[in-house]
């Protein structure tokens, strides 16, 4: 059962969002609140996989609590899934930079809602198609320059920097395998040591350091 966590200011999208993820017979909603600070409380106090999280709330904004969720969380992290009503690119910037796992926007219909909280959390980032290339582009011409590729050179294996570059043209598993005459198996394995070594929790944020520290390249 994926255990989710709905932040929102407005009840009304709390209770819509609570009615289409309870519909799957996989997914239950254990708790909900209005605003950032108590997001951070409830997260700790109930461990969920996957936290539905509002941007902008009166009480404390979402992205602020994002950061402080994933900088609290000890062992695996939840999956942040950044719901607004916004579709600009900064917004998503900000959200993936402090560590979130996927954004959807608000009108996104019932059955995307409950197929990217799965895809969250089985480790699978979630960015909407239409801004996912100018959003990595961002993410590296924004890229710290005092960061050298050398240094993810020291940290990954020869075969694992192959297959994160490969991932982060969007290859599946399959596909990486294919191209490296390896297992899918394989790939995953070695996907999860890359995870491990520069910590983070699921594949976008694993394309997200790559272009971030000059891995790879739009």
């Amino acid at each position: 059962m994926i255990r989710v966590v709905l932040v929102d200011d407005q009840f009304v999208v709390r209770a819509g969002f609570r009615v289409m993820l309870e519909i799957a017979e996989d997914i239950e909603v254990v708790g909900e609140c209005s605003d950032g600070p108590s997001a951070v409380e409830l997260v700790e106090r109930l461990r969920p996989d996957v936290v539905c999280m509002d941007v902008r709330m009166p009480g404390g904004d979402g992205l602020t609590a994002t950061r402080e969720i994933l900088a609290r969380s000890s062992g695996k992290p939840p999956a942040i899934l950044v719901v607004t009503t916004f579709d600009l690119d900064e917004y998503v910037f900000k959200a993936l930079e402090v560590g979130a796992s996927g954004f959807i926007l608000k009108d996104t219909p019932p059955d995307d809602l409950v197929e990217a909280v799965r895809r969250l959390a089985d480790g699978h980032g979630l960015v909407d198609h239409t801004v996912t290339r100018r959003v990595i582009a961002e993410f590296a011409k924004r890229r710290s320059m005092n960061r050298e590729v050398s240094e993810a050179h020291d940290l990954l294996t020869e075969r694992e920097l192959d297959i994160v570059r490969l991932l982060s043209r969007g290859m599946s598993n399959v596909e990486i395998a294919e191209s490296l005459t390896i297992e899918p198996s394989t790939v995953k394995s070695h996907l999860g040591r890359v995870m491990t070594k520069i910590g983070v929790r699921d594949r976008l944020q694993t394309v997200v350091w790559a272009y971030r520290n000059g891995v790879a390249t739009p």
